[in-house]
């Protein structure tokens, strides 16, 4: 009997309660017979864990956050690539990066592919890595140096906010490239030096975590003394838009109870409680912080709303296709979204939800009919559930990306050409 292929996957931070959709497919690739092991390149600053990630078997080993805390790893990954013939081609490669970003990162990056190079077991067959940045620039390296074979799933800020340059050489470098987002392939295809490398692979959802919906909803209509639950997950940072969400929620009509509850950490929340405390709606708001996952379905089976008010930053950050959209969905969550990169790939403006854009007023409007319409509310969630279902389900994208993995591993690149061509005809 063969033994199963090993992988090492190189991801950014592990493990992040924001990225549950990357504990979802490891798990799954596990389920399905794959050998893995975690690279991470930060250790973890989230205080939690979701029970997904206690699911998952694969070693996890961090390489040094910073060289400098760990310079003995960094000579010890040095002395032995020197002595590969992988070792020039690599260093190469990172001076002529370096050169056109000459940043302290991009010095750290090579680094850790030395370490990665080094103490990576010898049976390794390949290297997978998620996110197009700096995970991929470490297992580029790495796997120059080690002459191994490597693919990556890139998915939102990764895609837009690195050069032109650096995702068109990753490309050529790699045998295979996923990503999340229909935007997000057409854009890696025309950089692409052969546009069959890259798939569409949604992430869906593992509906098997979740629990069935709420049988019923209460009919809130926001009358004085029952107030509307508005929720929203994710992040406090920029693309996100928490910021138009509180002027709108301060737009909203004054016979009109609501409540508010966040979940998430990040940069903003001190500008944010402000705005909300100068606007007069901090009283009506719960700032949650991060929670679980069964955490923050709970707080989905008890909100009557979901809001998520997605834009594109300042420099080109987006979402891709927000897993927190499908959980809402999983438990006949009515959503309020924007319609941002892939949003609109799953909910369907008037048919799975709303989408508005990012204006206090239009979201104040679209938050209020939603508020006073049970029925409306009830509708849209049902929509959006059978979608779920019958078109984001897990099984189907871990499917295709392990048969990538295993004709990759197995040293048939062409193969996973071949496949990923079938699937981005059948996208």
């Amino acid at each position: 009997m063969s033994r199963a292929p090993k992988i090492a996957v190189v991801v950014k931070g592990w493990p992040r309660l924001s990225e549950t959709f990357i504990a979802q497919e490891l798990a799954g690739l596990e389920d399905r017979g794959l050998d893995l092991e975690i690279w991470s390149l930060r250790f973890p600053t989230d205080k939690k864990r979701h029970a997904l990630h206690d699911r998952i078997r694969a070693q996890v080993k961090y390489a040094p956050e910073y060289l400098r805390h760990e310079p003995g790893r960094v000579l010890k990954g040095l002395g032995a690539a020197v002595l590969r013939r992988g070792f020039w081609p690599a260093l190469g490669t990172w001076l002529r990066d370096l050169m056109r970003d000459p940043t302290r990162n991009r010095a750290r990056r090579f680094g850790q592919a030395l370490v990665l190079a080094r103490e990576m077991p010898g049976d390794t067959d390949a290297i997978y890595a998620h996110f197009l940045h700096t995970p991929t620039s470490a297992a580029r390296y790495a796997a120059m140096i080690r002459r191994t074979p490597w693919g990556f799933s890139a998915h939102a800020k990764d895609i837009w906010t690195i050069p032109e340059w650096e995702k068109q050489e990753k490309i050529a470098d790699s045998q295979f490239g996923a990503t999340c987002t229909a935007s997000g392939a057409a854009h890696l295809v025309s950089l692409a030096d052969r546009p069959e490398k890259i798939s569409l692979i949604y992430h869906g959802l593992d509906l098997s975590r979740f629990p069935a919906p709420p049988s019923q909803r209460p009919e809130r209509t926001g009358a004085a003394g029952a107030p509307i639950h508005f929720l929203s997950v994710g992040r406090l940072v920029e693309k996100k838009g928490f910021d138009r969400l509180i002027d709108a929620l301060a737009l909203l009509p004054p016979d009109l109870d609501w409540r508010w509850t966040h979940i998430g950490g990040g940069a903003l929340k001190t500008t944010l409680l402000a705005q909300a405390e100068a606007l007069g709606v901090s009283d009506r708001i719960d700032w949650r912080g991060a929670c679980d996952q069964a955490e923050v379905i709970e707080a989905m089976r008890a909100a009557d709303i979901f809001v998520l008010p997605s834009r594109i930053a300042a420099d080109g950050d987006r979402d891709g296709l927000p897993n927190v959209l499908m959980e809402a969905a999983s438990q006949k969550l009515a959503i309020l979204s924007t319609p941002v990169s892939a949003i609109p790939e799953f909910i369907e403006d008037g048919e799975h939800g709303m989408l508005r854009s990012d204006a206090p007023e239009a979201l104040a409007t679209a938050l209020t009919a939603l508020a006073r319409d049970p029925a409306l509310r009830t509708q849209l969630a049902d929509a959006a559930y059978v979608r779920l279902r019958q078109e984001f389900g897990a099984d189907a994208g871990i499917v295709r990306l392990e048969r990538l993995l295993r004709a990759m591993a197995a040293g048939r690149p062409e193969a996973a050409i071949v496949l990923n061509a079938s699937a981005v005809k059948q996208g």
